[in-house]
């Protein structure tokens, strides 16, 4: 059997299915087809009060792909009450690799010189696929996450995959959605042509916020 590359996990990203591993230290993949799958209507993106001030005071300096390789490494290191995580070695390398194609990309937010949250995903045609955040200053992955909700709606994104719903993503209005309607959303998401650049490298955060709340 051929090992699993990198065209076949833009293959899974079009099927509508996503690779995991058991833990960080084993080496094998295995691939997710949810019942349920979670999603990020960017047209009801809910942005909580006091993370809008956040926002706004552009307490993080936030960055586009300039630290791919350290938000993932991030994203797969163990925390306090998350001892292991589902970011093996050779899923590691996937995305690095999709990095270089284009269609990996990073949001970090950074505090002066240190990067202290944000997360990573996979864009197709107007369709982009969170993988995992990460934060080590209060609200800093959120705040990526706005910044990245922006430059998606901005971009002409129509769907933001979150793969599962969670506590934490919900306060922004992420659903669960029965498998064969995000599939149905899915198709007509890789019919478009999303352009993950269309926004400025830098966005203010009054901006960002102005960009959410527009009716697409």
């Amino acid at each position: 059997m051929k090992p699993f590359n990198v065209q076949d996990l833009l293959d899974c990203y079009e099927r509508g299915v996503f690779p995991m591993a058991d833990a960080r230290e084993d080496d094998k993949i295995f691939l997710i087809d949810p019942a349920l799958r979670g999603v990020l209507p960017l047209d009801g993106f809910h942005v909580p009060r006091r993370l809008a001030r956040t926002v706004r005071s552009e307490l993080y300096q936030v960055r586009i792909d300039t630290a791919f390789d350290q938000v993932v490494e991030n994203c797969a290191a163990a925390r306090p009450g998350r001892a292991d995580t589902w970011i093996n070695r050779p899923i590691q390398d996937l995305y690095r690799q999709l990095f270089i194609l284009g269609s990996g990309h990073s949001v970090e937010c950074w505090l002066g010189q240190r990067l202290v949250g944000g997360l990573y995903g996979v864009a197709l045609g107007g369709a982009f696929f969170g993988e995992s955040m990460f934060s080590l200053e209060r609200d800093a992955s959120k705040v990526a996450l706005v910044h990245l909700a922006a430059r998606l709606k901005l971009g002409q994104f129509t769907l933001l995959d979150t793969q599962f719903l969670t506590e934490h993503l919900s306060q922004f209005g992420a659903m669960e959605i029965p498998r064969a309607q995000y599939k149905r959303r899915l198709n007509a998401a890789l019919e478009r042509q999303g352009d993950f650049y269309l926004a400025p490298a830098y966005e203010p955060g009054e901006a960002v916020l102005q960009a959410i709340s527009q009716a697409s």
